[in-house]
């Protein structure tokens, strides 16, 4: 497993994240929100997950089971990451791929999950 240091945001910027992972695998969700929005999602431990811009710039969004809450850019609209608690307790970070600044989606390996189901 090879961490590195990934840094991406909202379109206009008012958001911005980094985050450390081993992206080599991405989910690809077909719940009602995913496959609206075309996610391409991995996950991190909260602690491995820093927002460095926008900390007031985002509305928040539950849906489901409210377990996950959904922030957006309330300028732009975009969903850049999520936060919540896996079933274990533990705290988590979903983050929205796509959002990413320089990766290489040609070398991403993507796991179809059938979210509709939950």
């Amino acid at each position: 497993m090879t961490k590195q240091t990934y840094f991406g945001g909202c379109q206009c910027g008012a958001v911005r994240y980094e985050a450390t992972a081993d992206i080599k695998d991405v989910i690809a969700c077909n719940c009602s929100r995913c496959r609206r929005l075309g996610w391409l999602l991995t996950f991190v431990p909260e602690a491995d997950f820093k927002l460095t811009a926008g900390e007031n710039a985002t509305t928040d969004y539950l849906f489901n089971k409210h377990a996950i809450h959904h922030r957006f850019c309330a300028t732009c609209g975009i969903e850049a990451f999520a936060d919540g608690t896996t079933p274990n307790g533990a705290k988590m970070v979903a983050i929205n791929v796509r959002c990413l600044d320089d990766i290489d989606f040609d070398t991403l390996t993507v796991k179809k999950v059938d979210g509709a189901r939950f």
